[in-house]
């Protein structure tokens, strides 16, 4: 029986292929990461962008919500000031000034609040709008969708 270097394997050299597949190696992973690198890339873009728009949904939720309980707390300041008007003419008598002027402060405090709630709400309704309008011109126009016509409130 023949050792293998001196039978049918002899005057080969595989110390050359080695390297090859090896080079192999390292161009199918450079393959592999250009590939993958754009793929995960836009991954994280997309994610970032789902991640921005949650977040602007919940703020816009969050002050919704803090103007609509401002707004009661101005309607309750409006009605108490009714019901103290109208006690007043009841008993025959006016509306005593220092009752007057805190209710009706408290009326203005909640009712300017509300307001100025209501315009950022009008703020950030317009900015999305306009974010839409200018994504949907980059993209060609054929962005558009049956969100988009969702005005967040019901008609």
């Amino acid at each position: 029986m023949k050792s293998p270097e001196r039978g049918f394997f002899v005057g080969r050299n595989f110390a050359p292929k080695q390297p090859a597949i090896e080079l192999r190696k390292i161009e199918c992973s450079y393959l592999l990461r250009e590939t993958t690198m754009p793929l995960l890339d836009r991954l994280k873009q997309e994610l970032d962008r789902a991640g921005r728009a949650a977040q602007d949904a919940f703020d816009d939720g969050k002050t919704r919500l803090e103007a609509f309980r401002t707004r009661q707390l101005a309607d309750k300041a409006a009605q108490a000031l009714g019901y103290a008007a109208y006690r007043a003419k009841k008993s025959g008598r006016e509306l005593d000034a220092a009752t007057y002027d805190r209710l009706s402060a408290t009326l203005e405090t909640h009712d300017t609040e509300a307001a100025r709630l209501e315009s950022e709400i009008e703020l950030r309704r317009q900015q999305s709008a306009a974010s839409r309008e200018s994504s949907s011109t980059t993209t060609g126009g054929s962005a558009s969708s049956s969100s988009d016509n969702f005005s967040g409130s019901p008609s």
